[in-house]
């Protein structure tokens, strides 16, 4: 007991920079004291001491402001920040080194029995206001992202963010970001905002122009590859590097223009 105690207590100077010694941990945070609360409670619960494992769980949500059922799940190094409006289900599940911040839900979403609550793999983190709602699984790793709703499965490492939830980031999105930048060097700019995650639809729409291109003059080299193999004579120049200059040049320059003739002026585009 005395080891996951400390286990805890070192968990909190490892993602809290506001603790500042043992006393202070033990005494003002009620993440720990909810925890710790819940695992006499979940022994209590599983020996089917039912009305008492609750009514712990209802002293340890009037002392702390967090109310997790005694029938929970959770796993090593829990950390539950702040904590004040954490709300966890009977059915929940919950792995290594999670972290949980003010005000996170893991609900369920119907009334029938068994099974109904998430379950959060290890090292995951949900951030303030989060709701998790049904038996779906956060993958290994998987971050939500503040006051999002989260009701489907979420895979290993993936960040999710809005209402509904959506995936913003994983380790496919991450590999075609790092390929764009790639391709982006070798045309001669500077591929900032064009990633999966950017909002701006004029960035997405670059980001995939980008990959057509790419695709193109990959068809392209390999069929001129295929000709001169065969004895031809082509493609012997390279293609002309683009330049951010020169279209910055000619957007001041038509910028310009629509200031002098703000009426008659057609870029004709």
């Amino acid at each position: 007991m005395f080891e996951r105690i400390k286990e805890d207590i070192a968990s909190v100077f490892s993602r809290d920079p506001a603790a500042r010694n043992t006393l202070e941990v033990l005494t003002n945070y009620p993440g720990l004291h909810a925890i710790w609360m819940h695992r006499l409670a979940h022994r209590l619960w599983r020996a089917k001491w039912y009305w008492v494992a609750r009514s712990l769980s209802t002293f340890s949500r009037w002392i702390t402001g967090i109310e997790i059922h005694p029938g929970a799940t959770i796993g090593r190094r829990f950390f539950i920040d702040h904590g004040m409006g954490v709300v966890i289900g009977e059915t929940a599940e919950i792995g290594d080194d999670v972290t949980l911040y003010h005000g996170v839900t893991l609900g369920g979403t119907s009334w029938n029995g068994g099974k109904r609550h998430p379950t959060l793999k290890d090292n995951v983190v949900i951030g303030a206001g989060a709701k998790v709602l049904g038996p779906i699984t956060i993958g290994q790793g998987g971050k939500v992202g503040s006051n999002s709703v989260v009701v489907k499965d979420v895979p290993d490492g993936a960040t999710v963010i809005g209402i509904p939830g959506r995936i913003v980031n994983n380790v496919q999105d991450k590999n075609k970001t790092n390929k764009r930048e790639q391709i982006a060097r070798q045309y001669g700019f500077d591929a900032y905002a064009v990633s999966p995650d950017n909002p701006d639809p004029v960035a997405n729409a670059i980001g995939t122009m980008l990959d057509h291109v790419h695709l193109i003059d990959t068809k392209v080299a390999d069929m001129c590859k295929a000709i001169n193999d065969m004895g031809g004579k082509v493609c012997d120049k390279s293609l002309p590097s683009l330049k951010l200059e020169e279209f910055s040049e000619a957007e001041n320059a038509a910028s310009e223009l629509r200031k002098n003739k703000p009426e008659s002026f057609d870029p004709g585009i």
